[in-house]
């Protein structure tokens, strides 16, 4: 097993600051996320040649590895034109990856709920012009349900995943997503939900967050009434409502050995701190 960190909340420091960072931390393995100089946000990577060796370089001399880039490109978007556009962002981020030396991808499912039909139908046609690429590179691909996807909760998704019908490509099971996995079940069962992916269950991201569902759907209260906006957070554990009890105890009956992803992003201010407490708690769950 791989425990990562998602270096988002030092995504300000200089590439080879946030490697030695990391390493400092404790860390042997960086997922790494978006940032503006190297792979921004629904944009095209900014990485070049020149960028990507200095990576490489900043991994050797820190003795870091990376478990996993985690691009987000709108690859499912029901508009012709916007997924075209995300798919040739998509080639690019895979040849960096594959430049990296990296042996595997994450990312989400995007699209748009209220348009879950079309989103699908575009998701599928991005597929039939990437897969062939990671089988090239060698390059496995991890997918999760996210909030505001057009597939948000559990079942499905490992559902979707499975059609995919690749064993390269497998599901990832993000904590401070659990209550809208669950969907509209007041509360989350974390257990069922994972051993429902069971052997597809190869990436975790750990934070936590609470339940918005709690308090008769009253834990937060948003306007206008009746908005379809979705909340969650990623916190340390234990500032949430996340059963870490529940959620460690079935990984280990499930002999869980992907990667364990520490992605906390509400502590800027204390990145470091929240980090190093993060993967002590991983270490003394899954490998102590």
């Amino acid at each position: 097993m791989k425990i990562a960190l998602d270096p988002y909340m030092l995504r300000a420091l200089p590439l080879d600051e946030m490697v030695r960072t990391v390493a400092e931390l404790g860390y042997s393995h960086i997922e790494l996320s978006p940032r503006d100089d190297f792979m921004p946000f629904f944009l095209h990577p900014r990485a070049d040649d020149e960028r990507v060796a200095a990576l490489k370089r900043a991994l050797r001399t820190h003795g870091v590895q990376l478990s996993s880039v985690l691009p987000l490109y709108k690859w499912s978007s029901p508009d012709e034109t916007e997924r075209q556009t995300a798919v040739r962002y998509w080639k690019r981020m895979i040849e960096i990856t594959a430049d990296l030396e990296c042996p595997l991808m994450n990312s989400e499912f995007n699209g748009r709920p209220e348009r879950a039909a079309e989103s699908e139908a575009a998701f599928w046609r991005s597929l039939e012009e990437l897969l062939p690429l990671f089988e090239r590179e060698g390059i496995a691909l991890n997918l999760e349900a996210h909030p505001d996807d057009f597939c948000e909760e559990n079942t499905p998704a490992v559902d979707l995943v499975r059609a995919i019908n690749k064993p390269w490509v497998n599901y990832l099971y993000c904590a401070p997503h659990t209550f809208h996995l669950s969907g509209a079940e007041p509360t989350a069962d974390i257990a069922g939900m994972m051993r429902y992916a069971g052997d597809k269950l190869q990436h975790v991201h750990i934070a936590d967050s609470f339940n918005h569902k709690g308090s008769s759907g009253l834990r937060y209260i948003l306007n206008p009434p009746g908005t379809p906006a979705r909340i969650h957070q990623h916190l340390d554990i234990g500032q949430g409502e996340v059963d870490w009890d529940t959620f460690f105890g079935t990984l280990r009956e499930l002999n869980f050995d992907g990667v364990a992803t520490a992605c906390v992003f509400a502590w800027e201010e204390r990145a470091r701190e929240s980090s190093a407490f993060m993967l002590n708690r991983i270490r003394k769950e899954l490998t102590g």
